[in-house]
């Protein structure tokens, strides 16, 4: 492992300089970041010097673009070096010309200059001597390029104890990303496997849904729950938070509608009078409530549907409004009736109901479908997906689906920010 450094004088008695070879970021500096970028090595012939320096010392190709000066310029880094070499053709009879073939003072640092030299020396590069240990214990021996400007290559034991070190730490520090890496792909693994395997098969209502996650594992959540009787829960919600807590918490909050859906069907049942929406709520509030951080809540829709009357009766928490498409174009916008879960112990609610028609679509969706942002800054909104629901509604639940995250996705090309699930329904 190489740095590069540059210096114009060093004390042999004093070779502490040279610990100021790295070129490392400290996050908790309060003043601005500053770093050693470039300096200049003239030479003849910028081509074959880029052979030189790729080739035989095994550096890579740092820029190769004309700058602000007239003089044909590309720059070359070492290997393991942040600073870059600027390899300049100055014009013959120039003093810039003049100062070609002499000693540079730029002074290579590595941990074993007895290899870089046989390394080195095998590719055909030129040294002045074998490597020498000088009298404060550093080797050194100084090379040429091939116009005669020469380098110094120096190492000693503080050097490689550091890189040693840094080879300790990069080894640590890849073993623990790789492990939180296969830690977090097994969350994920669970995580998917919470979401809903099949799709519900029903006589007058076809569903679809799918969750597309920002990281590995995200808050959003979607849900078919059996409530007997021939009624089918259809269930959106957001968790707050992003990753691996919001996943936590989705979880939470799915295993407390499922064990209550259990139930669900053994209240009595009462035609027209809402009541199993809201006592189902609000004995999921309490359970999530009690079983999660202070902070913690999740936006919720909650739909009941009634296969044999073609009724969705729904109660929504804070979340965004469902949209029913009827078959006649009109559109409706199913509205909050509560507020979240999770934040308030003495937590209540209202419901609504919808009578749904054949030919009539209904979507759910979280806000990661409509605060996806273009490159202007433009949100996706909702007028984008009832437009895309216009435009796409006689298409099968599976492909309207499918149609709208493209839409999202073409509209917001770039890394996706927050988890974007939909749930469509078409009354058959």
């Amino acid at each position: 492992m190489t740095w590069l450094c540059y210096t114009y004088a060093v004390a042999a008695a004093h070779p502490s300089p040279f610990l100021a070879h790295r070129c490392s970021f400290h996050p908790d500096r309060e003043d601005p970041y500053l770093r050693l970028g470039t300096i200049t090595v003239f030479v003849r012939d910028p081509d074959r010097s880029r052979r030189f320096y790729l080739d035989q010392l095994g550096f890579s190709l740092a820029f190769d673009a004309p700058l602000q000066s007239a003089d044909p310029t590309l720059a070359v880094t070492p290997p393991d070096g942040t600073a870059v070499l600027s390899l300049v053709a100055p014009k013959p009879g120039s003093e810039e010309y003049k100062l070609i073939g002499r000693p540079t003072q730029i002074v290579f640092l590595t941990e074993n200059v007895f290899a870089k030299f046989e390394a080195w020396s095998k590719r055909g590069v030129r040294f002045h001597h074998p490597p020498q240990v000088q009298s404060w214990g550093a080797v050194s021996t100084s090379f040429e390029d091939l116009d005669g400007n020469s380098f110094t290559l120096l190492s000693y034991e503080e050097i490689a104890r550091e890189v040693q070190a840094h080879r300790r730490e990069h080894a640590q520090r890849f073993e623990t990303e790789h492990r939180t890496s296969q830690e977090l792909e097994l969350a994920r693994q669970v995580q998917l496997r919470l979401f809903p395997q099949t799709t519900p098969s029903l006589s007058t209502l076809e569903c679809a849904a799918v969750c597309i996650q920002a990281r590995q594992v995200g808050g959003d959540y979607y849900d078919f729950l059996e409530l007997g009787r021939n009624q089918l829960g259809l269930v959106i919600g957001d968790v707050s938070g992003k990753g691996v807590a919001a996943a936590l918490l989705m979880a939470n909050l799915q295993a407390h509608l499922r064990n209550q859906s259990a139930t669900y069907s053994s209240r009595p049942y009462v035609p027209f009078v809402m009541q199993q929406p809201q006592r189902f709520l609000i004995s999921v509030n309490r359970l999530f409530y009690e079983n999660t951080a202070d902070s913690a809540f999740a936006t919720l829709f909650f739909g009941e549907y009634d296969d044999r009357l073609r009724r969705l009766r729904y109660v929504n928490c804070g979340h965004l409004p469902a949209l029913v498409l009827r078959h006649d174009n009109h559109l409706e916008r199913l509205e909050p009736t509560g507020t979240v879960l999770g934040l308030f112990k003495g937590w209540d609610c209202s419901a609504g109901e919808r009578a749904l028609s054949p030919g009539d679509t209904v979507a759910f969706y979280t806000d990661g479908v409509t605060e996806s942002f273009n490159d202007a800054g433009e949100e996706f909104g909702e007028s984008r997906l009832v437009d895309a629901l216009y435009e796409h509604r006689d298409l099968p639940p599976q492909n309207l689906l499918a149609s709208l995250v493209k839409r999202v996705r073409s509209f917001s090309p770039h890394e996706q920010r927050d988890d974007i699930t939909l749930l469509v329904a078409r009354c058959k």
